[in-house]
């Protein structure tokens, strides 16, 4: 017996009647009846009483239908579900965030826009700066990363750069830089500060910071070192030195922290990329990527319109 039978079987089950089955499976009332009779001789048992206006099943017919229905359902969903994974609409997806892109507002607005379109696909995230992100990937345990080392060398990944911003200045509002009349400040005029930075160096942006120091003039002078963005804010609040952040940071408000634009050059940049495994086969990662580099472009074209 093969699943064309059980679905000949449950159509009649459901019509009580071979001729109306057959035109709802769109064949012949005779085929479907010699299809019929071979179940009732395979399984040596009597499906349906026929009568003169139709069938009715028997005790036998009845059993067979339930199960039946169960296993041809089961099969539709295991089809289903197959399609779906090979379209890239279901599945499962490790993502993971550089510290300073979670305050982007790009990265939450893409990601809750590609759940709502792809309800079915199961997000896990995970913050991790760079070097987090490599060892991640090395052992399969991260799909695709928000990273901010659009410049990372590693041969296995594709770094696709999505979006740019510019760096500004985080002081403890005690700074004497701090003041309401101060709207930019030249970076070189920071050179006497001590500097909070975080990430160990080869982290993209302490690497973009100290070069932009010495595009200045100056090497910075590095008082402290954070592990991530939010405990360097902290150390900036406590008055332990100032850091440079990307633009987006400063959506966080920290009491005894504030944001000055940097004039003149150099003008920092902080790039927003997206990593992935290079050659990843998954369709759930073929449909990411796609919708996150759409979804930058039209950002992009909305920052300039």
């Amino acid at each position: 017996m093969d699943l064309r039978q059980l679905r000949y079987f449950v159509a009649v089950a459901e019509e009580r009647h071979i001729t109306r089955a057959a035109e709802r499976l769109g064949m012949q009332q005779p085929p479907l009846s010699l299809q019929i009779k071979a179940m009732e001789r395979e399984l040596a048992v009597q499906l349906f009483l026929r009568k003169p206006r139709g069938v009715e099943l028997t005790e036998a017919g009845r059993a067979l239908l339930e199960d039946a229905r169960a296993v041809l359902d089961h099969v539709q969903r295991a089809l289903d579900t197959t399609r779906r994974t090979g379209r890239g609409e279901q599945g499962r997806l490790h993502v993971g965030i550089a510290p300073s892109a979670s305050f982007h507002p790009f990265v939450p607005r893409v990601i809750r826009a590609f759940r709502e379109a792809f309800p079915m696909v199961s997000l896990t995230l995970e913050e991790g700066l760079s070097h987090d992100v490599r060892e991640r990937f090395s052992h399969d345990q991260m799909d695709v990363a928000f990273v901010r080392a659009v410049s990372m060398h590693d041969d296995k990944l594709i770094i696709s750069p999505l979006l740019e911003e510019p760096m500004i200045v985080a002081l403890p509002s005690v700074h004497a830089m701090a003041s309401g009349r101060q709207t930019a400040i030249a970076l070189k005029r920071l050179a006497s500060d001590s500097f909070v930075l975080y990430g160990p160096p080869g982290t993209a942006l302490y690497d973009e910071t100290v070069v932009a120091c010495r595009a200045a003039g100056f090497s910075p002078r590095i008082g402290q070192q954070a592990p991530r963005i939010t405990s360097t804010l902290g150390l900036v609040a406590a008055g332990l030195g100032l850091t440079l952040v990307p633009e987006s940071v400063q959506n966080v408000s920290i009491d005894g922290v504030v944001y000055r634009r940097l004039k003149g050059a150099p003008q920092p940049k902080a790039v927003l990329g997206l990593a992935s495994r290079r050659g990843d086969p998954s369709a759930v990662v073929r449909q990411f990527l796609n919708h996150v580099k759409h979804a930058a472009r039209l950002y992009q074209n909305s920052l300039r319109a």
